[in-house]
C-alpha cells in the first residue's frame, strides 16, 4: 500500500490561488487529486500518469494545473481563479488507473469564500 501525505489546503477568497502538494512513499503509475464537495460524491479533479498523460475535470480545466515529480515521489495541484464551488476536501490519489485509484491520502480542506 502506498502512503500519501497532502499539504497546502486552507481558506482563500474567490479569485485566489492555492497549491496542493502530495508526497508518496513510492511512485504509482497514476497520481493526482480527487475532491469531495459538501453533500456530493467524491469526484476526479486531475490525474497524471507516468509519461504525462492527464485526466482533468471539465469543471477545472483552464484553472487548475497538475504536475508530478517522480524524483521527489510528488504530485502537485496548482489552483487558480478559485470559486466558492471549489470548496471541498481534496484527496491525493494513486494507483494503476486514474478512474479507480487504490490508495488515498487523508484529505486536505480547501475553502473558498465569496
Amino acid at each position: 500500500q502506498v502512503q500519501l501525505v497532502e499539504s497546502g489546503g486552507g481558506l482563500v477568497q474567490a479569485g485566489g490561488s492555492l497549491r496542493l502538494s502530495c508526497t508518496a512513499s513510492q511512485n504509482s503509475f497514476s497520481m493526482g487529486w480527487y475532491r469531495q464537495r459538501p453533500g456530493k460524491q467524491r469526484e476526479l479533479v486531475a490525474m497524471v500518469a507516468f509519461g504525462g498523460s492527464k485526466d482533468i475535470s471539465d469543471s477545472v480545466k483552464g484553472r487548475f494545473t497538475i504536475a508530478r515529480d517522480d524524483a521527489k515521489r510528488s504530485v502537485y495541484l496548482q489552483m487558480t481563479s478559485l470559486k466558492p464551488e471549489d470548496t471541498a476536501v481534496y484527496y491525493c490519489a494513486a494507483g494503476l488507473s486514474a478512474l479507480a485509484p487504490t490508495d488515498w491520502g487523508q484529505g486536505t480542506q480547501v475553502t473558498v469564500s465569496s
